[in-house]
């Protein structure tokens, strides 16, 4: 496989990474990796969870960034091999990148990829807004917390808005547990960061 070799400047995005087209730098690549599926949640890929964040050349090769969903995620492991088997399976040698700052939101995953959480029994995230530029500001004290506190948690099962946290962290630690009090299924939340 041949890789366009246009050189792509490293700048993360205030939003989640849309789909390349076809006249975009790297599209063979962006569409080699649309295969990787997050290793936790096998139904949405890196891109739609926003981890996928810039493939570039440099002078030493190809190089795919990403960003864990949090810094101890136990799986970024797994996604670098992922990746990296993903581009070598069609030629392409590539090396990965773990960038941490920006910290990775919530609001880098993309529509489609929420729409897949639910379907898949997950309630997405809220939006929070700290995926624009304007968040790239340290805070002390957390206003999502307060937020949070009165949002409103639909069961991805029956629409239902009569849910409640039964415990904070759910199957992962970026999940909370909820309960739908309508059907009565209880449910993983994605917790917004």
């Amino acid at each position: 496989m041949q890789v366009d070799a246009t050189p792509s400047l490293l700048r993360l995005p205030d939003g989640p990474i849309a789909k390349k087209q076809p006249n975009e730098p790297f599209y063979a690549i962006w569409n080699l990796l649309e295969s990787v599926a997050d290793p936790e949640i096998p139904v949405v890929n890196l891109r739609e969870m926003g981890i996928l964040r810039v493939v570039r050349q440099t002078a030493t090769g190809l190089e795919v960034v990403i960003t864990p969903t949090y810094s101890g995620c136990p799986a970024m492991s797994q996604m670098e091999d992922d990746v990296v088997n993903a581009l070598s399976q069609a030629g392409v040698a590539a090396r990965v990148l773990t960038q941490i700052a920006p910290a990775w939101s919530t609001d880098w995953m993309t529509a489609e990829g929420r729409e897949k959480l639910r379907a898949y029994g997950i309630a997405p995230p809220h939006p929070s807004g700290c995926g624009t530029a304007a968040a790239n500001v340290i805070q002390f004290a957390s206003k999502k917390v307060a937020a949070d506190a009165t949002m409103t948690v639909l069961c991805p099962q029956c629409g239902s808005e009569n849910t409640t946290e039964t415990s904070h962290f759910g199957s992962t630690a970026c999940k909370a547990l909820y309960r739908c009090l309508s059907c009565l299924e209880p449910f993983d939340y994605f917790k917004p960061y």
